[in-house]
């Protein structure tokens, strides 16, 4: 699938985050700067209908509505038409996993709660109406109150409500639907007195009671029978209709329900006046329960662990019909050139749902096609696929590849030194006392998260285990704990975030990944009963054809039976539920816990990164890059997401501190020297801890901004406040996320108000004037050599195989730390006017060009250097799109003669080439001049050698407009680094 090219391949894409304050209307507005930029297509966040203010769009409560907050269809036409009159294509961001329902806005999750498994929509969500809790078989549990139910209710903050001939709970600030069927609990209280005033004979009356009196001979909301279900709808909505009209007409009986909606309401300090409601709530297709009870008995799908949203069972064919109307609409249109899909690890078959969804491309006609008798899938498709190591995105899968977090790490790589390994850990260890290795740290993370948030899940996968293990002679004497304790080892030993077991079987790459976990668990629990893992490896990897239980290729059975074919469907179930788990157990552990607790090197700890892995070689690059081009060509290539851990040019920054290892070590000391005085005893530890605050400066080192303290240091440096909120906020984050001292769970607010007192005193007026002299010399140092990693990561990125992304404002320089800080609004006004500029530069001869170039590089904190890398480079792509979809990728030799690295690589095909070069590890030339690593001068006779079929041609510097000779000795061509990199550290040369 992979290979096969879509109908549309966009050259670039440029990700928008749309929201109430950036509708369509301002992307709108926006879009034909981005075509000026060199832009392929607008890669947008998802705008089907999400909870109201929704700030990102993955909370969606209507897949079949463009979100009225983001100017609704009308808006989204007018958008679409503009796009396809710039020639930018359109790739929306799909969210099939799960759906928001923390709000009351999503009308199926309310049918739900109305009327439990009877619900038509109940099908629709990953919901275990058998539960082990016996009390919750047919409910729901809703963990939305902010304390226990019993005090929650007594205090009078649940209260009924009519409204709409039907009655609501009010819980806080949502609306419940209240079961129909249990609705006369409430009419029929004080019916007497009503029939007294009204008479017996009364019309009105007459026509109230026969409304309760069908209320109560409704189907149950247990129904399962389709016609019971079809007949509870049915009478419930004219139920509803018939006691609109009724009460509309007679004051009396709307006075009546009035008196006795309050009256079930309760009188707070009166204990026994909340029976009713409790009674009447306790007969609720939903259980209401305290928020912290959702770690260890909710009985729906998560996404993650957040309970406002809820998992979709989008496997079945025909919700996933229901789910994907508009899109498919949208296609038919034409509207849509390419779909990114969101977390497919969270879905029950993946492939499935690719293939789903390949099918409904094919039927719609795929979108604007750029040449209609092209073979291979219509729809441009991207899977948000996080990659672990040398983890490969699943060959069967109907997708063009990831979102780029793997390109990030191999690219990200290139500008970690590996030699500074031993010394980086040296000094970590010795500043902040931490010696445990990444894995261990990771372990325990995730160990972690199986205890707390996602213990539910757990409980229900051991159940599950259980009743396999009970089903056979040869496993019954196994407990319920035993078989839960082995499935957290093996979870916690799970070297990747998934597997893909259907029912077309295991892959051989997928087989290897289980028993990797088995061995570790094993070799962690030497105490533990062996044979525990040898029934956990048997139910989830059943032997093939001709296998023995002692086969090496599955490791040891225990002599366990194969299973008969009843057993297997449970087994292949069991596997295909644990794999579910297994993603956001390493999502939570990895990303949000231990990323947040080993702060070695920030940069490693980003999205699909290893903290472990110090650094890629030249060597390593080019190899991922040949595999790309060979296996996933059209993969989106990524620096920065809305996700990503940290900025791209703060992460390039914070890599070259590994180029500087002793000195960072030694001024991180003289810092933590200077501000002991501001940190807080704690539970009788000073607050923040040291790991923290070594995390505190790295952070402070990536994101300070590009043009502060570089004119020289005054007597008493200003520090913007808003950037002491946003390292305060980070640090907050960060604290929580990492949950040593405090975490969203369980805040402990001590430790969190000295985290924050302690950046105000080191930042603000208290401590500025000692810490800020100390601290700024390295910090400029570092931005340079941040400067010369951010343009050669962004040159590399521009020539590599695949589709390069730009996450809103990256254009210029992004400073940012993790969401929400990332998030901020994007000035495009300015980034308009600054490309006027690079425009005129890109349109001056050599030798302006050449005068230009130096001044934006001179001036470099404005940004403008790297919106000309950026622009030049985009042109180039949208305009030779076939060299760069198609071309070969060649890796170019280099014979460095300087304490420095250079990378390099042609794009070809045909008589069309292009070659890209990048310095990497610089900080020798960058100290020795006090400047960049430039020209000749610096680069002495330093070479990359060229192919001899472009020995004899003549290149043009795409950035700087010079013209450049390749040398020729023989049967050896070169052209010297000092050529290429006269002007500016980045490399993007044309033959002509």
């Amino acid at each position: 699938m992979s290979a096969q090219r879509p109908r549309h391949v966009p050259a670039s894409t440029y990700r928008l985050q749309l929201h109430a304050g950036f509708p369509f209307a301002a992307a709108a507005e926006v879009a034909p700067y981005l075509a000026r930029l060199g832009i392929g297509a607008c890669y947008l966040s998802p705008y089907f209908t999400a909870a109201p203010g929704s700030t990102h769009g993955y909370d969606v409560c209507n897949h079949n509505e463009i979100n009225p907050e983001l100017g609704g269809a009308a808006a989204h036409a007018d958008f679409s038409s503009l796009l396809a009159e710039l020639g930018l294509g359109h790739i929306v961001d799909a969210v099939p996993n799960h759906m928001g329902i923390g709000t009351g806005t999503n009308a199926w999750w309310r049918d739900v709660l109305e009327n439990g498994p009877s619900s038509p929509a109940a099908r629709f969500f990953d919901i275990d109406w058998t539960p082990v809790k016996a009390e919750l078989h047919a409910k729901l549990l809703l963990p939305i109150l902010g304390d226990q139910y019993g005090r929650v209710l007594e205090r009078g903050e649940l209260q009924l409500a009519f409204r709409d001939g039907v009655l609501v709970l009010n819980v806080f600030d949502q609306e419940l639907p209240v079961n129909p069927r249990q609705a006369p609990r409430v009419y029929r209280r004080a019916i007497e007195p009503l029939m007294a005033v009204l008479g017996a004979d009364d019309p009105q009356l007459h026509e109230f009671l026969s409304i309760i009196s069908s209320l109560e001979n409704m189907p149950a909301y247990t129904a399962r029978d389709e016609q019971r279900i079809v007949e509870r709808q049915r009478e419930k909505e004219v139920a509803r209709a018939r006691l609109v009209r009724l009460v509309s007409s007679s004051p009396a009986i709307r006075d009546h329900i009035d008196a006795a909606v309050q009256q079930v309401n309760g009188q707070v300090g009166r204990r026994e006046s909340f029976d009713a409601l409790h009674e009447l709530l306790e007969a609720q297709a939903y259980r209401l329960a305290y928020w912290r009870t959702a770690s260890h008995e909710i009985n729906y799908r998560r996404f993650f662990d957040i309970n406002t949203l809820a998992g979709l069972r989008v496997e079945e064919p025909e919700i996933f019909a229901a789910t994907h109307a508009l899109i498919s609409e949208l296609l038919r249109a034409g509207l849509v050139t390419g779909v990114r899909v969101d977390h497919p690890d969270g879905l029950f078959d993946p492939a499935r749902y690719f293939e789903m969804l390949e099918d409904l491309a094919a039927r719609q006609g795929g979108g604007r096609s750029a040449d209609a008798s092209r073979p291979g899938p219509l729809l441009y498709v991207v899977a948000e696929k996080i990659l672990s190591g040398r983890e490969q995105l699943p060959a069967r899968w109907a997708v063009h590849g990831t979102t780029g977090y793997n390109y990030l790490n191999d690219l990200n790589g290139l500008f970690v030194d590996p030699g500074s390994a031993r010394r980086m850990r040296r000094a970590y260890a010795k500043l902040t006392g931490r010696t445990e290795p990444f894995g261990d740290v990771l372990y325990r993370s995730k160990r972690l998260i199986m205890e707390t948030a996602m213990s539910s899940e757990l409980n229900v996968l051991a159940h599950m285990l259980d009743r396999i293990a009970e089903s056979s002679r040869t496993s019954r004497d196994f407990t319920l704990e035993s078989l839960r304790a082995a499935i957290t080892e093996f979870v916690a030993c799970f070297p990747v975030y998934r597997t893909y077991v259907d029912s077309n079987g295991w892959t051989p790459e997928d087989r290897a990944v289980v028993v990797r976990a088995i061995a570790r668990a094993r070799r962690r629990n030497p105490a533990m009963e062996a044979s525990l893992f040898d029934f956990l490896l048997e139910v989830v990897l059943p032997r093939g054809a001709g296998e023995t239980s002692g086969a090496r290729a599955v490791d040891r059975r225990g002599g366990y039976p194969p299973a008969d074919a009843e057993e297997a469907r449970a087994r292949l179930r069991f596997a295909m539920k644990l794999q579910q788990y297994t993603g956001p157990v390493q999502a939570k552990g990895l990303e949000d816990t231990a990323f947040y607790r080993y702060n070695l090197l920030l940069s490693l700890n980003e999205v699909g990164g290893d903290p472990e892995r110090f650094g890629r070689s030249a060597e390593e690059f080019h190899a991922s890059c040949a595999s790309r081009l060979a296996h996933w060509p059209f993969e989106m290539l990524a620096t920065a997401t809305h996700d990503t851990k940290m900025g791209e040019d703060a992460r390039a920054r914070i890599n070259a501190l590994s180029e500087i290892p002793d000195d960072w070590a030694r001024e991180v000391a003289r810092w933590m020297s200077l501000n002991r005085m501001h940190r807080t005893v704690v539970d009788n530890e000073p607050a923040p801890d040291r790991n923290d605050e070594y995390r505190f400066y790295q952070a402070l080192v990536g994101i300070w901004p590009a043009a502060a303290g570089l004119a020289g240091a005054q007597e008493e440096p200003e520090v913007a406040p808003d950037l002491i909120a946003r390292i305060q906020g980070y640090m907050i984050k960060s604290a929580k996320e990492a949950k040593v001292h405090t975490s969203w769970l369980t805040p402990n607010q001590k430790y969190e108000n000295a985290i924050l007192r302690f950046v105000d005193r080191v930042l603000g007026r208290t401590g500025r004037g000692r810490f800020l002299p100390a601290f700024l010399p390295l910090q400029r140092r570092v931005a340079r050599l941040g400067l010369v990693n951010s343009l050669a990561q962004l040159t590399l990125k521009l020539g590599s195989p695949g589709v390069p992304d730009f996450y809103q404002g990256t254009e210029l320089w992004d400073l940012t730390l993790v969401d929400p800080d990332n998030r901020q609004p994007v000035h495009f006004a300015q980034r308009e006017r600054l490309l006027s500029e690079i425009e005129r530069v890109l349109s001056l001869d050599q030798i302006a060009r050449a005068g230009a170039v130096g001044d934006l590089l001179e001036r470099w904190p404005d940004g403008r250097i790297k919106l000309l890398v950026t622009a030049a480079g985009l042109r180039l792509r949208r305009e030779l799109p076939e060299l760069f979809l198609q071309g070969r990728y060649v890796p170019l030799e280099t014979e460095v003669t300087v304490s420095a690295g250079v990378i390099a690589f042609a794009r070809v095909l045909d008589d069309r080439a292009v070659i890209f070069a990048a310095p990497r590890l610089c900080a020798p030339l960058v100290d020795r001049v006090q400047g960049l690593p430039l020209g000749g001068q610096s680069w002495k006779t330093s070479r990359i050698l060229i192919p001899p079929e472009l020995s004899g041609r003549t290149f043009r510097h795409e950035i700087t407009g010079a013209e450049l000779k390749p040398v020729t000795a023989g049967s050896q061509a070169w052209i010297f680094a000092g050529q290429i990199f006269d002007g500016v550290p980045a490399g993007i040369v044309r033959a002509e």
